[in-house]
């Protein structure tokens, strides 16, 4: 697609040179124009059509050569765009092989499909119609913009490149003014002053390896942060003598003019790990090299994804997560898979039918990094006469997983051990971020199980949250709701964050309302209010936890919402789920 500026610039010079040929046009006519006869004079002279247009410069088609121009200055307004696709969009992370095949292109055309099947091979859930590692991408290249520029964009630096191929560091230790630093005994030893440096630790990075560091430093003291591979350029007494010195150069084991005659990568100086270091050198440049190269495509194309899916006997599963604040800046995740016994594979052993299932997940950021994995076994043993029964039940497997705020990609494995079978589930999980300022609350799950966990158990095993052991119910993947029988119990558990306290009681004041509406007469069958005046001792954050006997509501499609009115703050909260009853 053209921008409207060059199309106006085309069109503009079209006019121009226009408008000069038709004044050129009359004054050639008024310079060959025959002195007028009188004997002439009240005869007409007919002129044909033809004729007429040729005579309008406006209506005069343009020549060969002006239609060439015109094309010419269309095509660079139109090349524009892609070549700024090319040379900012994606510069840090596209690959050579894909930046060769797109400058071989030869129309637009082909150009979108290339930019559109790019986005695509790195898509982390092909089948949905976002793309987070594009929307990603963008927000982290707003990111470098707004916090690492130079005198140049943010983007062209070397913390925006390293910000948007591998996104924000786990930890960051970072020196803005420099000044006084006692080197670790790693770089030698002793005390020095540095230039304005940073320190970027990343846990994991796919391709390149685990505890990966990478400096920055301003040796310009002008904001201009540039990565190095030698961790002694920070040091801004390193051309000064006799100042700045390592152990071994204070103890007049080693000059310090040593630094600069090993023929090393690093300018550090002799210390205790000197020869250790030298061994390294050949892993820190490959590791230098492959931070500079563009992060490879982690995700398969759809074709081969389908390809793949097709191949095997595919194990179905549902997987639930739900989202409880820990901390400030941590969320614990638990994620619920649920397995009808009806698809896992049973074997006699004993008058006992056991069956195996593996399961694994993996938690992995946009750019590839892990975050989290689990693996275990879920077994199921049923008496052989009451399989038949049991093949209505299903298994349910939870593990909480703390994370930070953030968009992540979420793949469940499960195998069928006796029947050789395996299913894949891959999602991306949006964990949210619950702010210190605002009304905010955890998910609100619809329970199977609730009962509050011996002390002992506070806080640890599967599916317990704080004081309470939660089984969530699990959404099937045909998009019915969760449905429960007569003989059982309704749970329904959320917490609720950031309540307002009272100057003068220090306490909440606020209100739930909990109604439960039949969703084919859209009417309230169940309706109760509670107070947090007579809910005890409570602080800024209350747990609610309702239950429910599921005979008391006639068979159908319910929906629970839970409305929260924070009467000092004027905030409120209305989340609702819905579940039906058979």
């Amino acid at each position: 697609m053209f921008r409207s500026e060059g199309c106006q610039r085309v069109v503009w010079s079209f006019l121009c040179f226009a408008l000069l040929s038709l004044g050129s046009y009359a004054v050639a006519q008024q310079g060959d124009k025959p002195k007028s006869d009188p004997k002439d004079a009240g005869t007409a002279t007919a002129v044909s059509p033809e004729q007429g247009d040729n005579g309008d410069p406006l209506k005069r088609p343009p020549s060969e050569k002006q239609k060439k121009e015109n094309s010419k200055a269309l095509k660079q307004e139109l090349g524009k765009s892609y070549k700024k696709w090319l040379s900012e969009d994606v510069a840090w992370i596209i690959s050579d092989e894909e930046r060769q095949a797109f400058k071989q292109l030869s129309n637009d055309e082909e150009r979108d499909n290339f930019i559109e099947a790019f986005w695509q091979r790195r898509d982390p859930t092909p089948d949905t119609e976002e793309n987070e590692f594009k929307e990603e991408h963008y927000r982290r290249i707003e990111y470098a913009n707004e916090h690492f520029p130079a005198g140049i964009p943010g983007w062209k630096t070397d913390r925006g490149r390293m910000y948007i191929m591998y996104g924000p560091a786990d930890e960051v230790d970072s020196h803005p003014s420099g000044g006084s630093y006692e080197r670790p005994i790693e770089e030698g030893g002793g005390e020095t002053s540095t230039f304005p440096f940073e320190d970027w630790r990343y846990r994991y990075l796919e391709g390149i390896g685990q505890e990966v560091i990478i400096e920055f430093v301003d040796t310009c003291m002008c904001g201009d942060y540039h990565m190095t591979i030698d961790r002694g350029e920070k040091d801004a007494l390193q051309h000064t003598p006799n100042a700045g010195l390592t152990l071994y150069e204070q103890m007049g084991m080693s000059s310090k003019a040593d630094r600069f005659t090993g023929g090393g990568l690093e300018t550090l100086g002799a210390g205790p790990n000197s020869s250790s270091l030298q061994t390294k050198e050949f892993d820190r440049l490959e590791q230098f090299a492959k931070l500079n190269a563009p992060p490879p495509v982690k995700f398969k194309d759809l074709e081969e994804e389908v390809g793949h899916k097709i191949s095997y006997n595919p194990m179905p599963f549902d997987v639930r997560s739900d989202f409880v604040k820990v901390t400030g800046d941590t969320v614990l995740v638990p994620i619920t898979i649920q397995i009808k016994n009806r698809d896992i594979t049973f074997s006699n052993k004993d008058g006992v039918q056991r069956g195996v299932v593996n399961i694994f997940g993996r938690v992995t950021t946009l750019s590839g990094r892990t975050a989290q994995t689990f693996e275990d076994t879920v077994q199921a043993d049923v008496p052989a006469e009451l399989l038949a029964k049991a093949v209505e039940s299903s298994q349910v497997y939870g593990k909480s997983i703390p994370l930070k705020p953030g968009l992540y990609r979420l793949d469940v494995v499960v195998k069928d051990v006796n029947g050789d079978r395996v299913g894949t589930w891959r999602k991306s999980l949006q964990v949210p971020e619950f702010a210190d300022d605002r009304l905010s609350s955890s998910s609100l799950i619809v329970a199977g199980t609730m009962e509050p966990v011996p002390t002992r158990n506070v806080g640890t095993g599967s599916f317990v949250i704080g004081t309470t052991k939660v089984v969530p119910r699990v959404q099937p993947s045909d998009g019915k709701p969760v449905s429960f029988k007569r003989n059982q119990k309704l749970n329904f558990w959320m917490q609720v964050y950031n309540l307002s306290m009272d100057d003068k009681t220090h306490k909440p004041s606020a209100t739930v309302e909990y109604d439960v509406m039949n969703t084919s007469t859209n009417k309230s069958v169940v309706h109760s209010i509670e107070s947090t005046d007579t809910m005890g001792n409570l602080g800024d954050q209350m747990t609610l936890q309702k239950t429910l006997a599921a005979a008391n509501l006639a068979p159908g499609t319910y929906r629970i919402q839970i409305k929260v009115n924070d009467s000092i703050s004027k905030q409120t909260l209305d989340p609702s789920a819905t579940f039906a009853v058979e």
